[in-house]
């Protein structure tokens, strides 16, 4: 069994590039979680999917809180809410850095940030991808398989689909504000179905098929 590190926040001690937080917001939302784990679940960035204050991915907003709620029922998450213990999961962000209220992270804040995402990502090495929404699932899709070319980027349609990737299985989730009746326990299913089977072998299989 591998061990990589037993931090649980910012394991690799990523320091991002730049500090455009507010006063009373973190710089940056690091990764947390298990840093051994088999599933990586990906977000957008802090002011979408929470963490400003708590410095923890998916927590504070509806859709960070929909997604630990998800977590939770797979049994990835346990204890408090603001600062869950995650087994077997890691959390992460495509931007990581926190921007004052009401901006987006442009192209370029993406392009700075997108060496460190890929370090991280590499150094967790989980066999499942888990983007939550159209940013991070068209990023995941680029980057680490060969096939965005065969998708239009309707989440409706990739949500908790399969998609082989390079060396990683996708499962898109589409942003949890947009689920509609049964989204939720589309995902659901698809988690507790992959914890059900040999997923561990998707890595050999991904790295012939992508």
């Amino acid at each position: 069994m591998r061990n990589v590190t037993d931090r649980t926040s910012n394991p690799f001690g990523i320091r991002p590039p730049f500090d455009r937080a507010d006063p009373n917001d973190r710089t940056a939302v690091f990764g947390y979680g298990d840093a051994n784990a088999d599933f990586h679940v990906i977000g957008d960035y802090p002011g979408i999917h929470g963490g400003e204050s708590t410095g923890v991915p998916f927590t504070e907003t509806d859709s960070g809180t929909a997604i630990q709620s998800v977590l939770r029922d797979v049994g990835f998450a346990s204890g408090p809410r603001d600062h869950p213990s995650l087994e077997n999961c890691f959390a992460s962000y495509v931007h990581m850095c926190s921007l004052p209220d009401g901006e987006t992270p442009t192209a370029n804040d993406y392009a700075d940030l997108e060496r460190f995402f890929d370090a991280e990502l590499r150094a967790i090495n989980a066999h499942i991808l888990l983007p939550v929404g159209e940013h991070a699932t068209d990023h995941v899709l680029r980057e680490y398989t060969t096939q965005r070319h065969r998708f239009s980027l309707d989440m409706t349609r990739l949500h908790a689909t399969d998609i082989r990737g390079r060396g990683f299985l996708v499962v898109p989730i589409k942003e949890p504000t947009t689920w509609d009746n049964g989204d939720r326990e589309a995902i659901l299913s698809r988690l507790l179905g992959l914890l059900a089977s040999d997923y561990r072998q998707t890595k050999g299989v991904a790295t012939t098929v992508g």
